[in-house]
């Protein structure tokens, strides 16, 4: 029988009623108490309008209260959260909802107009739902081995898949972060990225889980984040390089104030010079390692070895496992890297060939290549082999070629990652084309097909692709 919990926020509501859970970019602010019944409230309304427990539910928004509210009324109603990237493009999101069985969308008032391939209901909608006459039990227990939330990811190669998590793999999440960075008594997490994406989310329930208020903002902003760095009391804030590099650069010769202990870098190594100057201002930075198929990150290096151990990602978290594959047991040989432990996914949704090949015994095939050192510190090689890190976001170079090749007129297409000084990589592609085609004819199909941060930033016209003796497409010689 698998093992339950008190329902967290229930839990947390009679453990601190009165303290802030949430507070906002304009002053305003909500108690775990207050969380608690409009969550429960939402859940009323939603089972109103024939939700039950284990269906599917789409949430499409931008970071707000309504969006939190949401994500925990699913909960109290045994229903699977189905998060969104707010970038992808109709046609994606469209491709997500029926891949993931979803039965309704919530959204935010912005997306009110897009059509949708199944039914939608924005926020302000959802509060004119009366709540009287309806007899509904709302969960009491959480069962940590059920499905919590699902986010798309294109894991290891191809198009997105959903990543199955569990409310045991966010707990184990919380639980690993916090034996690693520790719970201050004056502890407030900023959120500068999105709630959908999984260390927004992981933050958002370690708010319940700790006790500890969270800081949201709708998305992130130099000026914003640093403001509640030097003026709202925030100890921690979750980036990528990219908001780092921003963020020295705005604090100039200043220094954070000395409540601020963690800025938990994702998304990547951070460049030498980068970690320098961090040093310089007393920058307290974590690097880490982590995916969605993780909940969050699983590897962490600490601030005292950011610049001993140039390039790590640190140590596994307790209790994450970590391994290099291909018999590779000596130290700083390469191989692929592989994790275990109560954080990791139980797998793709409706992927049952995937996830016999990612998965070894419950060790995950990350697809990533590293390798450990004499101390056991993780150094990531290549993230994914063709994967494209930008800016925080994951791109995958095939799902830009097969929408590059439904042109007419181009027969075939390469992309691969680029360097870029403000976002760490971006696509490039490589066109074969049969006749000459106008920019703008790729431009509006890319516009339609594609959300815009995996538009190739350079697009090439070439002979033909790089190819292997299997003529497989060497994405490494593109433009050589």
């Amino acid at each position: 029988m698998s093992e339950t919990t008190p329902h967290w926020l229930t839990k947390r509501a009679d453990l601190s009623p009165n303290k802030k859970a949430i507070e906002f970019e304009d002053g305003s602010s909500i108690t775990y108490l207050e969380l608690f019944h409009r969550s429960q409230s939402y859940a009323k309304k939603l089972a109103k309008l024939g939700l039950q427990k284990g269906d599917h539910i789409a949430i499409l928004s931008t970071n707000s209260v309504e969006m939190i509210q949401a994500v925990y009324a699913c909960s109290y109603l045994g229903t699977v959260v189905v998060l969104l990237n707010t970038k992808l493009t109709l046609n994606e999101l469209n491709q997500q909802l029926l891949d993931s069985d979803a039965k309704m969308i919530i959204s935010s008032g912005s997306f009110k107009s897009k059509e949708f391939a199944i039914q939608q209901i924005n926020y302000r909608d959802l509060e004119s739902v009366s709540e009287k006459q309806i007899g509904i039990t709302l969960n009491e227990e959480i069962c940590l081995d059920d499905i919590f939330t699902m986010m798309y990811t294109s894991g290891t190669t191809g198009f997105p898949k959903a990543v199955q998590q569990t409310y045991g793999n966010h707990w184990w999440s919380a639980t690993s972060s916090v034996l690693n960075l520790g719970l201050h008594e004056n502890d407030k997490w900023l959120i500068p990225l999105p709630l959908f994406h999984v260390s927004g989310l992981s933050t958002m329930l370690k708010s319940v889980i700790y006790g500890m208020p969270i800081y949201v903002l709708e998305k992130f902003d130099v000026e914003k984040v640093h403001d509640a760095i030097m003026n709202r009391n925030v100890t921690i804030v979750s980036v990528v390089t990219v908001m780092v590099q921003r963020l020295v650069k705005r604090l100039g010769n200043n220094h954070y104030p000395n409540c601020f202990r963690c800025m938990l870098l994702g998304g990547g190594p951070a460049p030498k010079s980068l970690l320098e100057e961090a040093k310089k201002r007393n920058i307290p930075v974590f690097q880490s390692y982590g995916m969605t198929e993780t909940s969050s990150q699983i590897v962490t290096l600490t601030p005292e070895e950011a610049l001993n151990k140039i390039g790590s990602s640190g140590k596994p978290l307790f209790p994450a496992q970590l391994k290099i594959d291909h018999n590779k047991t000596e130290p700083n040989q390469i191989g692929e890297i592989m994790v275990k432990g109560p954080m990791v996914t139980k797998g793709y949704y409706k992927r049952t060939e995937t996830n016999k090949e990612v998965f070894e015994n419950n060790w995950l095939h990350t697809g990533d290549m590293g390798y450990l050192d004499e101390q056991g510190y993780l150094y990531v090689v290549d993230r994914r082999n063709d994967l494209i890190i930008s800016g925080g976001e994951n791109i995958y170079p095939s799902e830009i070629e097969n929408v590059l090749v439904q042109i007419d007129g181009i027969e075939e297409a390469g992309v691969k990652g680029i360097p870029n000084e403000e976002w760490g990589m971006v696509p490039a592609a490589f066109i074969v084309c049969s006749k000459p085609i106008d920019m703008k004819v790729i431009n509006t199909h890319l516009e339609k097909y594609l959300a815009k941060y995996k538009h190739p930033k350079e697009i090439h016209v070439i002979n033909e692709l790089p190819r292997n003796a299997t003529n497989k497409l060497v994405r490494h010689r593109l433009g050589k």
